[in-house]
């Protein structure tokens, strides 16, 4: 696919990576991927220089590493409904609830 078959999100600028400035941090996780999306789509197709390749790199580590960071904050905030042994349900943190017994 080449860069030309590849739209910008709502917002960000059509500029080849070269010709952009800094990299903006996206306003959601879904942006996030769909700038990674793009990224990819663009260093698949070959159509970049090697500095422009490097730059999409960058911006992509970036934007794998702020995914990861909400992905961590969403999962510290999930809980889990369990039953309890007096017949109540309640709400327990995400993270002290044990993995399941794989045995």
């Amino acid at each position: 696919m080449s860069e030309d078959n590849v739209r910008p999100a709502a917002g960000e600028s059509a500029a080849k990576p070269s010709a952009r400035a800094a990299h903006k941090e996206p306003a959601s996780f879904e942006e996030a991927v769909a700038r990674l999306e793009r990224l990819v789509a663009r260093m698949e197709s070959g159509a970049e220089d090697l500095d422009a390749m490097v730059k999409s790199f960058e911006e992509g580590q970036s934007l794998v590493k702020f995914c990861g960071e909400k992905l961590s904050a969403i999962e510290r905030k999930v809980e889990i409904l369990a039953r309890r042994a007096d017949g109540t349900v309640g709400a327990e943190p995400f993270d002290d609830i044990p993995p399941p017994d794989r045995g």
